[in-house]
């Protein structure tokens, strides 16, 4: 395969952009868009920490993700399904592996993640928006002076990968990512260490010398969407009342 159905090489993104203070209500949010795939991330900043981290001097970082009904061929339901919750739960520990907790002190960041629309890539793009929607609400805490510093310590980005017809390939959509052989997704930080992997074989196994060239093309795909995050962050955003 030396190029796709879209006209892509195996090694190539699809059109991706972040939107930034996307809606205005919220402490953060973003727009993000990888190809047909778009998502709503938004960070909301509520007082107090879940009660098992209550007097630590800690914060969290939790988040919630749903398809919107409309944001595919059939209709989606209003509720939380066990894909939901499994995608949430990555979502939030991909975060939380780039955040201060102590810098954060006692409140809750909730970073929700509403699919408009789904071409495949949803959790990952999710976690992409998510980073610059948490990475907005820190910063504006900062501004509000109630943190002292900034608890974001790395950037934070993730992207899918999987082998169709034989060929490793970057960035699946749903054509690719309903009939791959194998098919992860992979987190990483901005400073190359891996958050998380989570892969299979939907049929043949795989080899080790095949997974090596799936994380490879991973890091190349994230160290891409790392450089658009940073640009995006490095001027601070406008200042927003914080009171809840």
């Amino acid at each position: 395969m030396t190029t796709r159905f879209d006209g892509r090489r195996p090694d190539e993104l699809r059109p991706f952009e972040f939107h930034r203070d996307y809606t205005t209500m919220a402490a953060g949010s973003a727009l993000v868009v990888f190809g047909d795939t778009r998502v709503l991330c938004t960070a909301s900043v509520e007082d107090g920490t879940p009660r098992w981290l209550k007097n630590t001097g800690k914060g969290w970082v939790t988040a919630e993700y749903s398809m919107l009904p409309g944001s595919s061929p059939e209709r989606i339901r209003r509720r939380t399904s066990g894909r939901s919750q499994e995608i949430q739960r990555l979502i939030g520990r991909s975060l939380r592996a780039v955040v201060d907790m102590k810098a954060l002190g006692e409140r809750q960041i909730i970073v929700d993640c509403d699919v408009l629309q789904a071409d495949g890539g949803t959790r990952t793009a999710s976690i992409c928006g998510g980073y610059i929607a948490l990475h907005d609400a820190f910063s504006r805490l900062v501004q509000a002076g109630e943190i002292q510093s900034h608890p974001m310590i790395d950037e934070c980005s993730a992207i899918s990968v999987g082998i169709v017809d034989g060929t490793a390939v970057l960035d699946l959509p749903y054509p690719e990512d309903s009939t791959a052989e194998v098919d992860f997704n992979v987190v990483m930080t901005g400073s190359g260490s891996f958050i998380e992997v989570q892969g299979t074989a939907e049929g043949k196994a795989f080899e080790r010398s095949q997974l090596d060239e799936l994380l490879d093309l991973a890091a190349g795909g994230i160290a891409t969407i790392t450089t658009a995050q940073k640009e995006i962050l490095a001027e601070a955003p406008s200042p927003r009342s914080l009171k809840r």
